[in-house]
């Protein structure tokens, strides 16, 4: 198993946790919508930066 398999496995475990933490504590809507608003910055910082 190679390093990046094994980041990218870690990373989705965190995820994951992250969105178990957020409906337990009843942030759902707020994970969701940094979630969403985090996809779209990434995406005009990597068409700028193209």
């Amino acid at each position: 198993m190679s390093i990046n398999k094994i980041r990218s496995a870690l990373y989705k475990t965190a995820r994951i946790l992250g969105d178990v933490n957020a409906a337990k504590n009843g942030t759902i809507g707020k994970r969701v919508a940094r979630r969403a608003s985090g996809k779209t910055a990434g995406k005009m910082l990597g068409k700028l930066f193209k």
